[in-house]
């Protein structure tokens, strides 16, 4: 592309007076869509479920942390020309963007192999309508080489040269749902374009909503630190959940033990062990890479191992919450067993993932009855592997008093925990919810 289209563009961007669409609304695309428009833009969004767009429309939001409230002064019921949101599952729409943002699931198959259908049907997509002097932006976790191999070729199906006629890179999304400390606006923004003109204009568009962005050297440098940062937690959490393990056979509090280190101020940084890992990013994105090393002829044991160590946390538990019941004389066999929080982190209604679907498949596979609690997530909806069927149990003395067991998944900072011990039989506890109470013996167990 001309030197001075470019420089168009991201004058564009600078003087806010660009169209910006953002394809897939879900927890990653929702709130970078409303940050674009408070930040003066005209914002699209689209989205292939009409429910989603029928509520947003409607004023209502499906997402806990991105209130209605917040959605209401921006939601426009047709394209704005300035500083709105206007949602759609027209994709003719698209032509009317200066840039396309790509906010897609990347999920794994059942080989744990890289899903990319959705990053290839979204760019199958945009093909159709895109036009010269666009920029097109991946956001979704992927494996280096993606933007450049998969989205690039797929978007060429249109006659135009991506470099040449439009621009392409990648930028990883790092949202964090109901982080306090930081925001869509105000996490650092990576960015990488296939060419350093596409790097640049990129970085242009992200640089007029986010308060900070970096540039790397190109798009497989971004995809690359995308994965490293998930990595990273995801070997340090298996570390110590292999810890909590081995701590709980010598008799050591390993909570007591991370709290101890933590007390070295540099040197040191605290994990903490848990059921499993859940959410879209870190039980996943770590396998796109080990994937990817294949293609090169090499295993990644670091991550293979953090994955198989992560992965054992919900037996591990189930085996905690068997060993405790014969303890009382009980089986686990037709055992009323409450699981307490079923989202994939605390305070949020997203349960992508989360471990408490594992536990509870067992507990059905053991011939225990599972129900659940939790304030966020009402109704377990269908996924890919698991259909349970079950609404959220109210959560009361009774309630607590009339099963053989409650296991703590997730520790909802709402749930008054002192009333789970003080009313439950058994209380099995991954996430040291109940350090601050009165654990009584034979009842609060640590897993």
């Amino acid at each position: 592309m001309p030197v001075s289209t470019a420089e168009e563009l991201i004058r564009k961007f600078e003087d806010r007076d660009a169209v910006v669409g953002v394809i897939g609304l879900g927890y990653v695309g929702l709130p970078l869509a409303a940050t674009i428009a408070e930040a003066g833009f005209a914002a699209i969004g689209f989205d292939t479920d009409p429910v989603k767009i029928e509520a947003l429309l409607a004023g209502k939001s499906y997402i806990r942390h991105v209130d209605a409230e917040r959605l209401g002064g921006l939601v426009h019921r047709s394209p704005p020309e300035k500083s709105g949101f206007h949602p759609t599952a027209d994709y003719e729409l698209l032509r009317r963007c200066d840039a396309i943002l790509i906010c897609v699931p990347t999920p794994l198959t059942e080989q744990r192999d890289p899903d990319l259908s959705y990053v290839r049907t979204t760019a199958e997509a945009i093909a159709p309508h895109l036009r010269r002097g666009q920029v097109v932006v991946l956001e979704s976790t992927t494996y280096p080489g993606t933007t450049e191999e998969v989205v690039r070729p797929i978007l060429e199906t249109s006659g135009l040269v991506a470099g040449v006629d439009f621009h392409l890179a990648f930028s990883p999304e790092r949202e964090d749902p109901n982080n306090a400390d930081f925001s869509t606006r105000t996490i650092p923004k990576l960015v990488g374009g296939i060419t350093p003109t596409c790097g640049r204009v990129a970085a242009a568009v992200y640089g007029a909503v986010i308060e900070t962005v970096i540039p790397v050297a190109d798009a497989k440098v971004a995809e690359a630190a995308k994965l490293l940062e998930n990595i990273y937690r995801s070997v340090n959490i298996a570390l110590v959940n292999e810890l909590k393990v081995l701590f709980q056979k010598m008799d050591i509090d390993v909570w007591e033990v991370i709290e101890a280190a933590s007390s070295k101020p540099f040197g040191f940084t605290p994990f903490f062990p848990g059921p499993g890992l859940g959410g879209h990013c870190i039980p996943i994105d770590p396998f796109y890479l080990s994937w990817r090393a294949r293609q090169y002829e090499m295993d990644t044991r670091f991550i293979e191992l953090a994955g198989e160590v992560n992965r054992s946390m919900p037996e591990y538990v189930v085996e905690r919450l068997s060993e405790a019941l014969n303890e009382q004389g009980k089986s686990l066999k037709d055992a009323s067993v409450l699981i307490l929080g079923v989202a994939y982190k605390r305070d949020i209604d997203d349960d992508r993932e989360s471990p408490a679907f594992r536990v509870m498949e067992l507990l059905v596979r053991r011939r225990a009855v599972p129900s659940y609690h939790d304030p966020f997530v009402p109704v377990l909806r269908p996924s890919r592997r698991y259909d349970f069927g079950l609404e959220s149990t109210p959560l009361t003395p009774a309630t607590l008093a009339g099963c053989d067991a409650v296991v703590i998944v997730t520790d909802h900072s709402g749930i008054d925990y002192a009333e789970v011990v003080e009313h439950a039989n058994l209380v099995i506890d991954t996430r040291n919810a109940t350090r601050h109470i009165d654990r009584q013996a034979g009842t609060v167990v640590l897993a």
